[in-house]
């Protein structure tokens, strides 16, 4: 079983595990956009599951992403801006005809103890616990590709 984890926020990630060992691990793809605002690069995201679908070796491919909602004091134009990146990427998984598990944060953090801890502690945990990793996860602003493996790796999704 492959297992894809998406953090489907613009600073997100893309992760792919075959039987619990990571082995693709993508940032969120971006393009500039009008007035030098970021835009989800639909196309490279579609691409990456393209490539993950035909290196599947006849494995059954899932993918979990991360349910998300606004969040308190975010601004009415970032948080639709995030909603439609998340839409977006519901999009993509769906007309590639893969399965999608919706996880909430509680669910994949709770389980880790990260429940209130620091944002970066999730990366922190992720480099302790997968060294072959680490150099994958060494900046600060790595922290998407830690949550997208937690995600990825979440195991009492449905």
């Amino acid at each position: 079983m492959i297992t894809v984890g998406v953090d489907p926020g613009y600073s997100g990630a893309i992760v792919a595990a075959r039987d619990g060992k990571v082995f693709e691990i993508h940032d969120m793809p971006l393009m500039q956009g009008k007035a030098g605002k970021n835009l989800l690069n639909l196309s490279a995201i579609s691409d990456i599951f393209v490539k993950l679908i035909r290196n599947a070796d006849d494995q059954p491919l899932r993918v979990h992403i991360e349910r998300v909602s606004a969040m308190p004091g975010q601004g009415v134009s970032s948080m639709f801006r995030f909603g439609e990146g998340y839409g977006a990427v519901q999009g993509i998984v769906a007309a590639h005809g893969l399965p999608i598990v919706f996880i909430g944060p509680q669910e994949w953090k709770k389980p880790l103890g990260l429940i209130g801890a620091d944002k970066d502690f999730a990366r922190t945990l992720a480099i302790q616990t997968f060294p072959e990793l680490s150099s994958q996860l060494a900046r600060k602003k790595d922290i998407g590709r830690a949550d997208a493996i937690w995600i990825c790796l979440h195991t009492g999704a449905k």
